[in-house]
């Protein structure tokens, strides 16, 4: 999992008035790798609000601590100054995932149990790759994705992936569905696994523009938006994987996907996605990548207008100040 990805935090909890340099303050960082809470302590000096100097702080220390690990304490110069193990400061969010029983409409999926998935590797958060032998002895590398988090947003988001996925119809450039995973004790439904594709990204600036991926994209968009009546909202590089055998890309990550005008966002259009994930892969500009998407889309397009010079794909960065 890449360094920046790890961390993510919940903010600072101040014990006392925040202007106050003295104040006691706590500060809730989720680990993906270890997939639990991690509580560091220090004062507000240290944790001005809204800064989250708390990641950077703990990403410090983080591979050296035990696994018993709740709470992390720190002094004003960000040195680490005590650790607790102490199960009643683990803040740690309990899942309440659905059962498989009122789950009606996976009844009819293919099923594994949580406990016959081998962890091989955490490749991102709340995706592992994982292996497992089928009912015939066949063994599979999978991604097992799951959502370890209780915010309602994040729950429904992680089921409806779960049902649009279950239901697409085959195609040759997205990731195939695998099965849907229960935990050991009463089958609640915690995930799912796609087919393992291992060429990677195309995110990756290394990997060279090949023309045929021009077509597979516009297409594959063709099929989601006018055939089934799903838009995406998230076509980016990093959201396609390269199949090595074939040399195709598959898309994959779901979890932003409409149905209809179900979740539709403004400015998260696929055909403006496939604009701009076209432009990075022929330039290696990743510039608009820390746009929001709630920009509109007619300043990006006076954007690409006035800046872009069609004879050497160059974009000036006079113009990206619209932003």
């Amino acid at each position: 999992m890449k360094h920046q990805d790890r961390f993510y935090s919940e903010g600072q909890a101040y014990l006392g008035p925040r202007e106050s340099p003295l104040t006691e303050t706590h500060c809730n960082v989720w680990d993906w790798d270890r997939l639990r809470m991690v509580k560091v302590k220090g004062s507000a000096k240290l944790f001005p609000p809204d800064e989250d100097i708390e990641i950077p702080i703990l990403a410090q220390f983080a591979g050296y601590l035990s696994p018993e690990v709740r709470t992390v304490t720190v002094d004003d110069d960000g040195l680490l100054a005590g650790v607790s193990t102490d199960p009643e400061e683990d803040d740690t969010p309990f899942v309440a995932y659905p059962p498989l029983s009122v789950a009606g409409s996976l009844a009819d999926c293919p099923k594994i149990q949580y406990s016959d998935l081998q962890e091989l590797d955490r490749l991102g958060p709340g995706v592992d790759l994982s292996s497992y032998k089928d009912e015939f002895g066949i063994p599979h590398k999978v991604a097992f994705k799951f959502n370890p988090l209780d915010k309602p947003q994040r729950l429904q988001m992680a089921w409806d992936e779960l049902n649009l996925l279950k239901s697409l119809p085959p195609h040759p450039n997205i990731v195939p569905f695998d099965r849907i995973v229960l935990e050991d004790v009463e089958s609640h439904v915690i995930g799912f696994t796609t087919k393992y594709i291992p060429g990677g990204t195309l995110d990756n600036t290394n990997v060279p523009f090949r023309f045929e991926w021009l077509q597979q994209l516009t297409q594959l968009v063709d099929f989601l938006n006018l055939e089934l009546g799903i838009m995406h909202q998230d076509i980016a590089p990093r959201n396609f994987l390269i199949d090595p055998d074939t040399n195709n890309i598959l898309l994959f990550d779901f979890d932003w996907a409409a149905c209809g005008k179900r979740r539709l966002l403004e400015g998260r259009d696929d055909v403006t996605g496939v604009v701009f994930t076209l432009y990075e892969l022929i330039t290696n500009d990743a510039q608009f990548t820390s746009i929001p998407h709630w920009t509109e889309p007619w300043t990006w397009c006076r954007v690409f207008q006035n800046g872009l010079v069609i004879g050497c794909w160059t974009l000036t960065y006079q113009n990206s100040a619209n932003f």
